[in-house]
């Protein structure tokens, strides 16, 4: 298993729009497509206006596949367009679980 780490940072006040347009609707669109949903945060403590969301995932090529099909969704688009001004910047972390790890 793999576990893609995503990090939004937002401008100062852009969480909490971004909360409001991130409905149940769009995550559930978002949890079927991608699937393993490990958590979803937001930081109150260090850098602040980010979230902080987990996937887990069986390989690379099943990653690649999801989100493929979740960037073809044209519902997500607008989604993903709609937030597009409110983010300052994304991060994308691939973690690979230790031999010791309860995921793994």
């Amino acid at each position: 298993m793999i576990v893609e780490h995503r990090t939004y940072k937002f401008h100062p006040g852009g969480l909490p729009k971004f909360m409001q347009l991130y409905t149940p609707e769009i995550r559930a669109l978002q949890a079927n497509i991608l699937g393993n949903l490990i958590g979803y945060f937001v930081t109150e403590i260090g850098p602040l206006n980010q979230s902080v969301h987990l996937w887990g995932y069986e390989s690379f090529a099943e990653r690649t596949r999801r989100r493929s099909e979740l960037m073809a969704n044209e519902q997500w688009l607008a989604f993903f367009n709609s937030i597009l001004p409110l983010l300052v910047e994304q991060e994308t972390k691939l973690l690979n679980p230790t031999p010791f790890s309860p995921i793994r």
